[in-house]
């Protein structure tokens, strides 16, 4: 009885060992040398976008008298006569679009913007008593270059280049809102801006940005029914902060061995 139970038992120690030879072991999930980590993904800022945004605007127009009202060829008033300025200022809407290029952390780009605005200031006249001279921003529009250096999905930026701005004039009875004199012009100057640029997913990025535009002083022809009554010289800088959304059509992200 002894001898059979030993035998019993040794018979059913042999048969699972083989059983367990037979069951596959599952491999380690991760082995240092053998299987590294999967490299992670780095933001790539290659590529062309669109979009919107939006802000404020503010905008300085200083006046002095050009050619006015001529008595025994003399000027009334004087050339150069200061004769007022304001501020215009108000909300702007923006579309805008480009292409960045990407190298190393280095991205390079080129970029082209147009504002709506409605941005009205006004001041008395110093010369003529009685009368506001007014000025009505209705766009803004610039084509730049960009520089920027990426810190993967943040990329702050700087950027420079050729503007242009859409004003219109008119100069008033104050007590009548009666029009003496009005003038339009679209005058061409430059800007300098700097920004922040965030990549929310690989298509869409979010920014805000700052924009300075200079356009100097203009002599600027004013009418009275198509008849002219002279120029007034007007000088004019520009600010502009906003905030906007693009969508880009880059490539995928790159992947960092």
């Amino acid at each position: 009885m002894r001898k059979l139970v030993l035998g019993v038992a040794a018979a059913v120690l042999v048969s699972g060992s083989a059983i367990a030879a037979d069951v596959p072991v599952a491999p380690p999930l991760y082995r240092s040398a053998a299987f590294p980590p999967p490299p992670l993904p780095v933001y790539n800022w290659t590529g062309c976008y669109l979009g919107a945004s939006a802000g404020g605007i503010w905008a300085r127009k200083q006046y002095t008298s050009g050619t006015g009202l001529t008595f025994d060829d003399v000027n009334f008033p004087a050339v150069g006569t200061d004769i007022g300025s304001h501020d215009a200022n108000s909300f702007i809407g923006v579309i805008q679009g480009g292409c960045n290029y990407q190298a190393g952390p280095w991205v390079v780009g080129a970029q082209a913007d147009f504002g709506w605005s409605n941005a009205i200031g006004s001041h008395p006249d110093t010369f003529f008593i009685g009368v506001t001279d007014r000025s009505t921003t209705r766009s803004v529009g610039s084509v730049t270059g960009r520089v920027g250096y990426a810190l993967d999905r943040v990329l702050p930026y700087v950027k420079a280049g050729g503007a242009w701005q859409r004003d219109e004039y008119v100069s008033y009875v104050t007590s009548t809102s009666f029009a003496v004199a009005t003038a339009s012009e679209t005058r061409s100057g430059w800007t300098v801006g700097a920004g922040v640029e965030y990549g929310i997913t690989i298509n869409l990025s979010g920014f805000v940005e700052y924009d300075y535009y200079g356009f100097g002083t203009r002599n600027v022809p004013f009418f009275f029914n198509g008849f002219p009554t002279g120029t007034i010289n007007i000088r004019e800088s520009t600010h502009v902060v906003k905030a906007g959304l693009n969508w880009r059509f880059g490539p995928t992200p790159i992947v960092a061995y």
